[in-house]
């Protein structure tokens, strides 16, 4: 009870529950994508399993994260793994629309949800962290409050992605520039971004385009061998 009469309490629980709506826009669009094939009462599911172990992951990565940043080739690791999940997720756009593949990508889809949250909030969860100020109670609080934020962002996504297809490709180049700016951010290039700090939009462009260019290309080439 004493707990929740502090000022600085409150003042905390404010400053995670914004860095979370600010970090969250990512994510809910990777929760979109992942999600957006499954049937209407699947995609609810997976929206919800999705967010919620995606928050309990961001707990756990917590305590180790700022350990696992200090490895060398762990951004680089992870990066080029966003990549590949956002190259999955563009040429997977105009897939079949049959019952085997719809309704037998639940786990996939939970699966692609969790390992692009594990890769892209690594750095996330140290500005949350610090908001908490070694509060347990707090960071879980906080994330807690996130969970319905991301639900909530990634069914909007969902319902604009049906409507505009375009935002398809802008959610894959999204994590694309991710995906580019995790592996130039790597432990390893510090001194050479350092140098050079144009690296840093360099990497996530380069990422962004790769994964829109050669996933449109996969596109093409699945289509042309369908006819």
């Amino acid at each position: 009870m004493e707990l929740l009469q502090s000022t600085d309490f409150w003042i905390g629980l404010i400053k995670i529950v914004w860095i979370n709506i600010i970090l969250s826009g990512d994510n809910a669009v990777v929760i979109a994508m992942a999600a957006r094939s499954l049937p209407p009462a699947q995609q609810k599911k997976a929206v919800l399993f999705g967010s919620g172990a995606a928050v309990v992951l961001r707990i756990v990565l917590t305590v180790v994260a700022a350990k696992l940043l200090a490895l060398p080739y762990l951004q680089i690791i992870g990066g080029a793994l966003l990549l590949w999940i956002g190259l999955q997720l563009l040429s997977e756009e105009d897939d079949g629309d049959g019952e085997s593949k719809e309704y037998g990508s639940m786990f996939a889809a939970v699966r692609t949800i969790l390992l692009a949250d594990l890769v892209m909030s690594l750095d996330n969860v140290i500005a949350v962290a610090a908001a908490a100020q070694g509060s347990m109670v707090l960071l879980v609080l906080g994330l807690a409050i996130s969970i319905p934020l991301v639900i909530f962002g990634s069914t909007l996504m969902i319902k604009l992605m049906e409507r505009f297809p375009i935002i398809i490709m802008l959610g894959a180049a999204l994590i694309g520039w991710v995906g580019g700016e995790t592996i130039v951010s790597d432990v390893s290039l510090h001194e050479a971004l350092v140098a050079n700090p144009w690296l840093h939009y360099a990497g996530a462009i380069a990422g962004a385009v790769l994964v829109v260019a050669l996933g449109r290309f996969l596109q093409r080439r699945a289509r042309a061998a369908a006819h």
